[in-house]
């Protein structure tokens, strides 16, 4: 049986698989090519200290994943049309639910800044990593 974190985790995944026409990943290297659409990548993050409470003992995270939009274009209004139609599109699957189905008490995507990258001999690519600050409580910090 999964851990709560981790149930958390592929809850978060299952709501990123709303994102249409983007390829979505978790924990996976960067592909030699961006898929058309773009590729959104899901990293575990860092759950972070926890406050503690006692009687029972609680541990209350604001665990800090994060999600890698990459998309690639010919030139710059392509790359930054199609970019931002991933951001709507994220900003969409993160608030639909904000407990993610009740296993956290709060989802939130922080701001993104995004760069532009010069490949040689391809197309330029334009990405971020967008924090999502997944807050939930367990009853054991390994959980």
């Amino acid at each position: 049986m999964p851990t709560p974190r981790e149930t958390i985790l592929q809850a978060l995944l299952a709501a990123l698989q709303a994102v249409s026409g983007a390829t979505i990943l978790r924990g996976a290297i960067l592909p030699e090519r961006v898929p058309a659409g773009g590729l959104l990548i899901l990293r575990d993050g860092d759950p972070g200290t926890p406050e503690v409470t006692l009687s029972p003992v609680q541990y209350h995270y604001e665990h800090r994943a994060e999600v890698e939009v990459i998309v690639q274009g010919k030139t710059p209004v392509a790359r930054d049309t199609e970019f931002d139609a991933l951001l709507q599109s994220l900003g969409i699957a993160t608030t639909i639910n904000r407990t993610l189905g009740g296993l956290c008490d709060w989802v939130e995507a922080e701001a993104p800044q995004p760069v532009d990258l010069p490949i040689d001999g391809a197309e330029a690519l334009k990405a971020a990593i967008i924090p999502v600050i997944l807050t939930y409580t367990t009853a054991d910090p390994l959980d």
